[in-house]
């Protein structure tokens, strides 16, 4: 199991308790690009685009669970093809 696999599962495991770093190290090995303006972090992957605000120490779910869905959604993807 790769670090980027465990990371998934213990998203998918507590979702409170995700910190921005985490998630961003992620996202940015799956290839997305960051782009920090003022509070917030837009990443992008072709045609996805996640908004992440910077908050401490953790995230909200809603935002770690919004990630699995596109993470998902794009790993079926690479499946298809």
């Amino acid at each position: 199991m790769t670090k980027q696999e465990k990371l998934l599962n213990r998203f998918r495991q507590n979702p409170r308790n995700v910190r921005f770093e985490e998630m961003d190290a992620l996202l940015t090995k799956w290839g997305f690009t960051k782009r920090i303006k003022g509070s917030h972090a837009t990443f992008t992957y072709g045609d996805y685009r996640i908004t992440i605000p910077y908050r401490k120490p953790f995230l909200l779910p809603e935002y770690v669970k919004h990630v699995l869905a596109i993470l998902d959604d794009l790993s079926s993807l690479e499946m298809d093809e």
